[in-house]
């Protein structure tokens, strides 16, 4: 398999992980995940992933129910630990190096994140899983998934989730939405478009990281995204709107 990158972060949203499921993490969606991920290591492409953790906790929901939020915000990252630890197991029971490093100290379970760690395992072709988001309330997982490809110098963040792209509208309610097959982070940003939140897309605009937003429900989109396949929405800085 031809590859256009080299070096990914993959961010995987908690919901994705639950299939049909209403609450937790779905083994069979973990499986073809973890399935799709060992090939593209087998291929030499060096993948980081950040796992939310909404199908279990999500922090602004408990502060919405009376939570105090900062308290919920760490609920939230020991959720995302769960999800990591699990993606770990399914990965090397396909015989994937792989490593979860956090964010928060969990000394028995995972490493914690150190940059120049996380790198080395990158270069030793293993797959690196953060866990506990960015270890600070009041900031999204996708602003961790930023964060951390500006930090082990990723060329892109390909953002898995239940939808197919970027639209113009919810298209649960508007059966016209029209979606994008590319657009500039300012219009994302003046749009508010609501794909990651702003400071995620700022921090990548900042740091000139390309956003691939495409579907996980759809077998074989990480490698299609991967060889630059035309799916889902590419979120960029030269592109044009489309």
């Amino acid at each position: 398999m031809g590859t256009t990158y080299q070096r990914v972060l993959l961010k995987l949203s908690g919901e994705a992980l639950m299939g049909d499921l209403t609450y937790g993490i779905d083994a069979g969606v973990v499986d073809s995940i973890a399935e799709e991920i060992a090939d593209v290591v087998q291929s030499g492409v060096q993948i980081a992933v950040v796992v939310g953790g909404g199908n279990i906790f999500r922090g602004i929901k408990g502060a919405a129910s009376g939570m105090d939020r900062a308290t919920a915000d760490y609920i939230g990252m020991i959720a995302t630990v769960m999800n990591a630890m699990t993606l770990q197991d399914a990965l090397e029971r396909r015989e994937v190096a792989t490593r979860v490093q956090t964010a928060i100290e969990m000394q028995e379970v995972a490493e914690p994140y150190i940059r120049r760690r996380a790198i080395r395992h990158l270069e030793k072709g293993r797959v690196v899983i953060f866990g506990a988001g960015s270890g600070n309330p009041f900031f999204t997982t996708d602003t961790t998934a930023a964060l951390r490809a500006a930090e082990i110098n990723a060329e892109v963040v390909f953002k898995a989730t239940k939808v197919d792209g970027i639209y113009d509208s919810d298209p649960k309610v508007n059966p016209d939405a029209r979606r994008y097959q590319s657009l500039t982070y300012s219009h994302v940003l003046e749009k508010d478009l609501r794909v990651m939140d702003g400071t995620a897309i700022a921090l990548c605009k900042d740091n000139n990281i390309p956003i691939m937003v495409f579907s996980l429900a759809e077998p074989g989109n990480i490698r299609s995204a991967l060889t630059g396949d035309p799916i889902g929405t590419f979120v960029g800085g030269s592109c044009e709107v489309s």
